[in-house]
């Protein structure tokens, strides 16, 4: 991670905050322009029809133009995911839409990483005192743990969790891998939303995107949670047995 860091340093600073600027600029257009409209189970229910007889004739395209699709709407941290989740398993069923919202956060989420390393990194160090630097010393050491921790709670903004790996120094690879695996358990519970939303369309009734709240499917999640912090307390604990 050093040497990531070092390597920005020597970019101008106008050049490291282009990503950023435009990750930015992409999301301001999007709420300037209102184009959350157009994203919406409303719209769905008037041309489900047509949307599913397209994907069904082009399979292929339709599931690679989901992935590209879900990769912006994260990447431009777009407040339409909660929507887009569902969408994916009305149109490809509940593990292959679950499969492709995964591929396509993850990618989202890796641009949001590498563009808030590149811009902040070193200027947030750059202002931060002792205590940031022992906090980012405890966070690295259990890195992975902690962001899956933060990814299976569902109570922590995504763009958020996104952003604070990349300031605390956090790797790519585990980040890479926290953030697939730990995004796993809401993507197949939107999915599944998504999967029987053909009939609700057709009532003129709308999904519970809720459900992740309800207690049935909270407590599941929080003790996935609280496992993936089993390895951080067995450290603690180990360190405290073997210091004088």
């Amino acid at each position: 991670m050093a040497s990531h860091a070092k390597e920005d340093m020597t970019l101008p600073m106008w050049r490291r905050l282009i990503p950023v600027a435009v990750l930015l600029l992409g999301l301001a257009l999007f709420l300037l322009l209102d184009l959350e409209r157009y994203f919406s189970f409303e719209m769905l229910s008037h041309h489900h029809a047509t949307l599913t007889a397209w994907v069904a004739g082009h399979a292929a395209l339709a599931a690679f133009l989901f992935v590209v699709v879900y990769t912006l709407v994260v990447a431009f941290s777009l407040p339409i995911a909660v929507v887009v989740t569902p969408v994916g398993g009305f149109l490809f069923g509940l593990w292959l839409g679950a499969l492709l919202s995964v591929i396509g956060a993850t990618l989202g989420s890796l641009a949001v990483f590498l563009a808030a390393r590149t811009a902040f990194y070193d200027l947030f160090h750059a202002r931060a005192g002792a205590a940031l630097a022992r906090l980012e010393e405890g966070f690295r050491r259990d890195s992975f743990s902690y962001l899956l921790f933060l990814r299976l709670v569902p109570v922590f903004p995504f763009w958020l969790v996104n952003i604070v790996p990349a300031l605390l120094g956090m790797t790519l690879g585990p980040y890479t891998l926290a953030t697939l695996i730990g995004i796993i358990p809401g993507a197949v519970v939107y999915s599944s939303v998504g999967s029987g939303l053909g009939t609700l369309l057709d009532r003129g009734q709308m999904p519970n995107l809720g459900i992740i709240f309800e207690w049935r499917i909270l407590l599941p999640l929080l003790g996935l949670a609280v496992l993936a912090l089993v390895p951080v307390l067995y450290t603690h604990l180990r360190a405290r047995k073997t210091s004088p």
